[in-house]
């Protein structure tokens, strides 16, 4: 019967076959790309969001290498509404077009567009009502970040190189 220690040691001995190395471990791919990203500086609540959680991951950058340059659309849609025929919920999809372009350069490295969304309820008062929709858009910031970061790192052997 296997143990869990086991049953770790044993996963990670076969991923360790196969050339796998924790993208944030210390010879990690992921290591390269820490503090060598500046995204282009907030100018909203939303995108100031946006910046805190990719630095939060990847760390500020204090001699970058690369530039990320982002647009953030969003829609807010009603999807839930009561017997006289009020809005109680809400979704806001998101969408990110993002380019990553090298210091000094104008031509871009990689791009890519990355969705999510998230909801909120507009059933209580106004002042509660409006807290929570600020709430789902810092939500769909972070997410959002997290998306494009992952999408980084899952790029950083290219972008070593």
């Amino acid at each position: 019967m296997w143990s869990r220690r086991g049953l770790i040691l044993s996963v990670g001995a076969t991923l360790s076959a196969c050339g796998f190395t924790p993208v944030y471990g210390p010879t990690g791919e992921g290591q390269a790309l820490r503090g060598a990203i500046r995204p282009a500086g907030p100018e909203t609540e939303l995108t100031f969001a946006f910046v805190r959680q990719f630095e939060e991951r990847l760390g500020r950058a204090n001699e970058p290498r690369y530039s990320l340059g982002y647009v953030i659309a969003l829609d807010e849609v009603g999807r839930a509404i009561d017997g006289s025929n009020n809005i109680t919920r809400y979704t806001i999809e998101g969408i990110i077009d993002w380019t990553l372009t090298p210091r000094g350069a104008t031509s871009t490295v990689l791009s890519g567009r990355e969705t999510g969304f998230t909801a909120y309820s507009a059933s209580g008062s106004t002042v509660s009502t409006l807290e929570s929709e600020r709430d789902a858009r810092r939500r769909l910031a972070v997410l959002l970040a997290d998306k494009v970061v992952t999408r980084l790192l899952a790029e950083a052997p290219t972008l070593a190189r």
